[in-house]
């Protein structure tokens, strides 16, 4: 369930408000979302997935937690390096290696030409640019 937006590290791009399934989040006056339907979280992790910031913790734990829990202590979720720690297990956040750096496929330098068709035109072809006015 939804514990935690950091307004320390959040930039307000409200990309989690906008993910969200069940309507979970509202923008607070100063821009930063505030969790203000909890109950309606489904542990869904998908706002901790998206935030591109890595101000959000979602617990693992399907019911909200007590005020004395530390899935509710921002300084113990961050210190346990848990902030965007969804995400970065997914592979999407800090420490990731972009795909295309992973990549070892051969760069292809030129289209190889292509054979003819065996097959024969479905139409008969135009030699001059198709033309949408009618005569």
């Amino acid at each position: 369930m939804i514990e935690i937006v950091s307004a320390a590290a959040c930039v307000a791009c409200d990309v989690c408000v906008k993910v969200c399934p069940t309507d979970v989040f509202e923008r607070g006056e100063d821009g930063i979302p505030v969790i203000a339907r909890q109950s309606d979280c489904q542990t869904c992790f998908m706002c901790e997935a998206y935030c591109p910031v890595d101000a959000l913790y979602v617990s693992p734990v399907s019911a909200p937690v007590g005020a004395d829990s530390p899935h509710a202590d921002e300084g113990a979720v961050t210190r346990a390096g848990l902030l965007g720690g969804y995400r970065e297990m997914v592979g999407w956040g800090r420490g990731r290696t972009a795909g295309a750096l992973l990549d070892r496929n051969p760069v292809l330098k030129a289209v190889p030409p292509l054979q003819e068709s065996r097959l024969p035109s479905p139409a008969p072809l135009a030699d001059s640019p198709w033309n949408h006015l009618i005569d």
